[in-house]
């Protein structure tokens, strides 16, 4: 065999490896759960993720950004989102924001109190009931997805539900 061929069976057994890795391993939103979150933390269309067992530290990779409204608020997604999750608690956050007024502010820390979920942006938090998040949104149309034969109207999700409540710290 020819060390070019050689080279490239050894690459194709590395990413056949790979791949059976990554099939191997339980979706993102069911991950979310097993850390005591819903799915709908998240929105649909998450492609990959890695995370690190022993520390807590993820990172979750989109195609692209992703953005939609919910009951007249901006929620947006970056296309990788990073932090630490241990059970019920996500801190180190970095990829969420929230349009409030103008300024487009980074939720930090998600916990999961009970039946509750606690949004901070910092200076500020909320809580919201934990059944608000079960279903998935989606980029483009949030929880109004009438056009792609999707749920239609309801659903509050996390922008509707945070920023009327906001707590300051």
């Amino acid at each position: 065999m020819s060390p070019t061929a050689a080279r490239l069976l050894v690459i194709l057994s590395l990413i056949s490896a790979a791949a059976a890795a990554a099939a191997d391993r339980p979706p993102v939103y069911e991950v979310l759960r097993y850390y005591g979150f819903p799915a709908g933390l998240l929105p649909e269309g998450v492609t990959s993720y890695e995370l690190d067992a022993a520390t807590g530290k993820f990172s979750v990779y989109m195609n692209s950004s992703c953005s939609f409204s919910i009951s007249g608020y901006d929620l947006k997604y970056k296309s990788t989102i990073t932090g630490t999750i241990t059970k019920n608690k996500i801190s180190n956050l970095n990829g969420i924001q929230v349009k409030i007024l103008f300024f487009w502010i980074n939720i930090i820390e998600v916990t999961n109190t009970g039946n509750e979920l606690e949004f901070s942006v910092g200076i500020a938090s909320a809580n919201f009931p934990v059944d608000n998040f079960y279903e998935r949104p989606r980029c483009g149309c949030g929880f109004d997805c009438v056009n792609s034969g999707k749920r239609s109207g309801g659903g509050a999700g996390l922008v509707g539900r945070v920023l009327p409540l906001l707590q300051y710290n």
